[in-house]
Formats: C-alpha cells, sequence, structure tokens
C-alpha cells in the first residue's frame, strides 16, 4: 500500500519556525498546510509513481503573514519551507 500524504517542515521546525513567538499564526500555517496536503493527494492520486517534474514553489499569504511551500509528489509531502510574519 503507498504511503498516505502528509507535511513537513524543511529542513525542520527548529530551522523553519525556531524562535517564532507567535503559536496562533504557526497554527494558521498548519491547518492550511492540512488542507493543501488533501488537495495534493487528490490531484496526485498516487504521488509515488508520478513521473512529471515537481510543482514550483508556491506561496500562501494568510492572516498574520505567509509561507512558502512545495509540492513533491514522488514524496507524497508538502513541505513547509518558510514562514514570514507580517
Amino acid at each position: 500500500m503507498a504511503e498516505s500524504w502528509r507535511w513537513e517542515y524543511d529542513p525542520d521546525a527548529e530551522h523553519v519556525i525556531g524562535g517564532l513567538d507567535d503559536l496562533a499564526f504557526v497554527a494558521r500555517v498548519e491547518t492550511r498546510t492540512e488542507e493543501l496536503v488533501r488537495a495534493a493527494a487528490a490531484l496526485y492520486l498516487d504521488g509515488t509513481t508520478y513521473q512529471g517534474a515537481s510543482p514550483h514553489l508556491r506561496r500562501e499569504v494568510i492572516t498574520g503573514g505567509m509561507f512558502v511551500y512545495q509540492i513533491v509528489p514522488r514524496h507524497q509531502c508538502v513541505y513547509i519551507l518558510q514562514i514570514t510574519v507580517l
């Protein structure tokens, strides 16, 4: 059975959100990322067999800031790369 879709901080949470005091904003980022994971799972039904190029980096603007992420279908993962609090 194929691995299920997930999300991760890349390279890790300490690098991406370390020292960030606004935990409510981090929670909004994670909630929105869970929605992106569900959308990616619907778009790439079996990401492990995907043969095309990975989608480009994307930016998501949410209340209080923004974050940069990338969907990697072969990993069945949405990677959060950067968080910016405004």
